[in-house]
């Protein structure tokens, strides 16, 4: 959410009336989060100013462990200076931090094209942009799930239970630093994410949604402690409850 948010940002400051903006001081103590939509605090550092050349070897962007060559345009500026600099600092301050961890296996590769291509600078602002909506498109739709047997068959489901609130296994990254409480698809993915994990015996698909309007499931490795809720439903392992009482 956060990458999305700044790639947008960036984007609107690539094309903006004013013309291409460059962050001069592009620190993450610079941004802030206002309703899920990344901010800048203080435009004093902005710039609208391009590099003036009068060939390409005037136009290197440097960083502390990266050079790129960029053209001198006709008109005696170094073509997009602005732009990839914002674009790269995104990439050494927030994607490298981020980008790596907590998507779903399947999606990682997807992620990591983005990371190597805007660290080289292989990708502008638009490429970028485009990169991330295509991962959210397939996050969101589920289509990144591959095809497998189905899993939710080896659980017996309880309507009008749920499980109580409390502390439990930890897994990462779990929503919640009391249990294991993951961002899911749906009662399919869940049972695969249950099935990985060795401690879970149940999960429920709570009413909680995230930013991209998935929900959140959580995984359990007790049996015990069912409220009756009209409208929850409970998934149990069946190896995990034959023999028991339910």
């Amino acid at each position: 959410q956060i990458c999305l948010s700044l790639v947008k940002l960036l984007f609107y400051l690539a094309h903006s009336p004013l013309g291409s903006i460059a962050l001069l001081d592009f620190q993450p103590r610079q941004f802030v989060m206002v309703d899920g939509n990344l901010k800048v605090t203080d435009m004093d550092d902005a710039s609208t100013e391009e590099l003036s050349c009068k060939e390409d070897n005037d136009c290197t962007l440097d960083f502390p462990t990266k050079s790129f060559p960029l053209q001198c345009s006709a008109v005696g500026k170094c073509e997009g200076i602005n732009e990839k600099k914002n674009l790269f600092n995104a990439y050494r301050y927030f994607f490298t931090y981020l980008l790596p961890h907590s998507a779903p296996p399947a999606l990682r590769p997807f992620l990591s094209d983005i990371l190597n291509a805007t660290g080289d600078l292989r990708y502008g602002i638009n490429e970028t942009l485009k990169a991330f909506e295509k991962v959210l498109h397939l996050y969101k739709s589920g289509l990144y799930l591959q095809k497998r047997p189905l899993l939710l068959k080896d659980y017996i489901s309880l309507k009008g239970f749920r499980t109580v609130e409390g502390e439990d296994y930890k897994c990462w990254p779990s929503y919640s630093h009391l249990g294991c409480l993951l961002s899911v698809h749906g009662a399919e993915e869940a049972a695969a994410i249950c099935n990985s994990q060795s401690q879970c015996q149940s999960f429920i698909i709570t009413q909680q949604r995230t930013w991209t309007g998935r929900p959140l499931a959580s995984f359990q490795s007790s049996l015990t402690d069912l409220i009756p809720d009209a409208n929850a439903v409970v998934y149990i392992k069946r190896s995990a409850s034959s023999g028991k009482r339910l």
